[in-house]
């Protein structure tokens, strides 16, 4: 796993290794972390790496946010492009290894306090073959 920082940016970024770059429908990644200013946005991505042979121009997933009771405050479906077949993966790429940081519609405004944001993949390929990592990004606009 990996984690981010920067500067005076308000940036969270946390990824973790999908085991034997297979990941299972049972495992479901859990990004925990505070938000403290709740004065400006904040703008949500999922990142995922992938080989070139991962089988799909996209992925689905479902993303839950948690507050620290244990309360939904947000959760939904989403379909994440990763690329097609007339122009190949969108996403950064070396070798056979692809990045993507996707935009997701999501709340903007969050209440100061901890979160815990949980991500599934909803594939009907289980387990979904060739996903080195996955993640989130939480950065203020």
């Amino acid at each position: 796993m990996w984690v981010a920082g920067c500067g005076p940016l308000d940036l969270y970024e946390k990824n973790v290794i999908i085991p034997k770059h297979r990941w299972k429908s049972e495992f479901r990644p859990q990004f925990s972390f505070i938000i403290k200013d709740s004065s400006r946005p904040y703008q949500l991505y999922f990142t995922i790496r992938h080989k070139d042979k991962y089988a799909y121009n996209n992925i689905y997933i479902k993303l839950t946010a948690l507050n620290e009771k244990n309360d939904t405050v947000f959760s939904r479906i989403y379909d994440v492009k990763l690329g097609s077949d007339e122009t190949g993966w969108l996403g950064s790429g070396m070798d056979d290894i692809y990045d993507h940081r996707v935009r997701l519609e999501a709340p903007e405004k969050w209440k100061p306090g901890a979160y815990r944001f949980i991500v599934e993949q909803i594939m009907r390929e289980d387990p979904l073959e060739h996903v080195l990592a996955a993640g989130i990004r939480l950065e203020k606009k």
